[in-house]
C-alpha cells in the first residue's frame, strides 16, 4: 500500500471530520458508494448486511468500519487498514447497528449523525430504532464540499478517461452507417469504450434522425437512414472509477439531411465555445448556464433548450457542481464539469455537444479534444 495513498485517506477523514465538527456533527456515517470510494479508495456492495464507516468528528483517527464478516477479506491490505481505521465484524444475527453505536459511544451522550446519500433507508431506520435519541441528517453537502475540488492526482485521471473516450469518438465511422440499428452501433461502441480504457460502458447513447430529439433517449431497433444527425453520447469509468462523458452528433452520409440540421449545429457548437470561454476562478455555476443559452435564446431556439448546461462529474458521472440557473456558486480551481448544450426539435432531430472541462488558475482545461466540427459519416 502506498503512502501517497494512505495520506490521502488519513487527508480527507481529517477534512470531513473537521466539515462535520464545524457543522455541529458528531458523526458522519458512509455507505459503501462513490463516497467510501472517495475516501478510503476501496468500496464494496453491502446489500441488505450493514457495511458503514464511522468517522468521528473530534477524533477521525478513531474511524470506525462496520461490516459482515464475510466481506473482512474483501478489505486485506486495503488504504483503510493501512490508515488505521478499525474493524469491526459482525455475523448473520448479531445486531451490527447496537454494535456500531457502542464503538462510537459507550455512554449514551452521541447526538447526531451525517449520513451520506448512499445509505439505504433500510439502515437508516434500523440506526434510529436503535438509537430513537439519534439526529440523523444528510452529509451529502459535506462530502459534496469535499469531492468538488480535484486534486492533482484525480485532474490525471479525468484526462486521461477523457482522452480514452476521445479515441472511442474517434472511431464512429467504423460502425455508424446507414442500414444498422442504433443497438446494433451502440454494442459495438460499448465493445471500444472497454478497449480503449474503461472499466465497462456505463451509458451508450445512440439516437438517429427523430430520436435525438429526446436527451435521454438510449438506444433502439430503429434502422439508421441515410441524412441522419445521430446523438452519440457515451462513457464510463475507468479502473480508477473516473468517469468520462462526452457527446459528439453526427450526420450519416447520403440521404437528404433535415434543412435546418447544420445550422443548428453550428449554433450549439456556438454555445459550447461560449460557455467554456465563461468558464474562470470566480464566475458562477449559473453564469456559464447563461453563457449557453443566450446564445441559442437570441437565434430563437431557447425553447428547445430542456436541459441544464451541465454537471459535475468524478467518482459519478452526475454530481456537485450542477451548471444551472440558481445555482450561485461561485467557480474554484480544481472543479470539473462537463458542458453540455443542445436544442431538441420534437419529431425531427436533436443536436448536442458535449466535452469535460476543469477549473484552472486562468480558465477552463478541456478534458476533451476531439473534433466539435461537424462530421459527416
Amino acid at each position: 500500500m502506498s503512502t501517497d495513498a494512505t495520506a490521502t485517506t488519513t487527508d480527507r477523514l481529517d477534512r470531513l471530520a473537521a466539515a462535520a465538527r464545524d457543522a455541529g456533527i458528531d458523526v458522519s456515517l458512509i455507505a459503501p458508494g462513490p463516497d467510501l470510494a472517495y475516501l478510503v479508495g476501496h468500496s464494496v456492495a453491502s446489500h441488505e448486511r450493514l457495511t458503514l464507516l464511522a468517522v468521528p468528528s473530534g477524533s477521525p483517527g478513531d474511524a470506525v468500519m462496520v461490516l459482515p464478516a464475510l466481506e473482512r477479506g474483501g478489505w486485506e491490505g486495503s488504504t483503510a487498514e493501512a490508515a488505521g481505521i478499525r474493524f469491526i465484524t459482525w455475523l448473520d444475527g448479531q445486531d451490527p447497528y447496537a454494535m456500531l453505536l457502542d464503538a462510537l459511544d459507550a455512554g449514551g451522550a452521541l447526538g447526531s449523525a451525517a449520513v451520506d446519500d448512499h445509505l439505504p433507508y433500510l439502515h437508516a431506520f434500523r440506526l434510529q430504532q436503535t438509537r430513537p435519541a439519534l439526529r440523523l441528517q444528510p452529509a451529502g453537502e459535506l462530502i459534496a464540499e469535499l469531492r468538488m475540488r480535484k486534486q492533482p492526482a484525480e485532474i490525471d485521471e479525468l484526462a486521461a478517461v477523457g482522452a480514452a473516450i476521445d479515441r472511442v469518438h474517434l472511431r464512429i465511422g467504423e460502425w455508424l452507417r446507414a442500414g444498422r440499428t442504433e443497438n446494433e452501433v451502440a454494442a459495438d461502441i460499448a465493445e471500444a469504450l472497454v478497449e480503449e480504457g474503461h472499466r465497462s460502458a456505463d451509458f451508450v447513447i445512440v439516437a438517429s434522425g427523430p430520436n435525438g430529439a429526446s436527451p435521454h433517449h438510449e438506444a433502439s431497433d430503429r434502422v439508421i437512414e441515410a441524412g441522419d444527425p445521430v446523438v452519440v453520447d457515451i462513457g464510463g469509468p475507468n479502473p480508477a472509477g473516473y468517469n468520462s462523458d462526452s457527446t459528439r452528433t453526427y450526420l450519416v452520409a447520403g440521404g437528404e439531411p433535415d434543412p435546418e440540421f447544420a445550422k443548428v449545429h453550428e449554433l450549439v457548437r456556438t454555445a459550447q465555445r461560449a460557455a467554456v470561454a465563461a468558464v474562470r476562478p470566480g464566475a458562477t455555476a449559473e453564469s456559464i448556464d447563461r453563457a449557453a443559452r443566450e446564445v441559442l435564446e437570441q437565434a430563437g431556439y431557447g425553447e428547445y433548450f430542456i436541459t441544464r448546461t451541465g454537471h459535475g462529474i468524478g467518482l459519478e458521472v452526475h454530481e456537485h457542481p450542477y451548471i444551472v440557473a440558481g445555482n450561485t456558486r461561485p467557480l474554484e480551481p480544481g472543479m470539473a464539469f462537463s458542458i453540455e448544450p443542445g436544442v431538441y426539435l420534437p419529431g425531427r432531430f436533436g443536436v448536442r455537444i458535449e466535452d469535460i472541462v476543469v477549473v484552472g488558475d486562468e480558465g477552463a482545461v478541456l478534458m476533451n479534444n476531439s473534433p466539435v466540427e461537424l462530421l459527416t459519416i
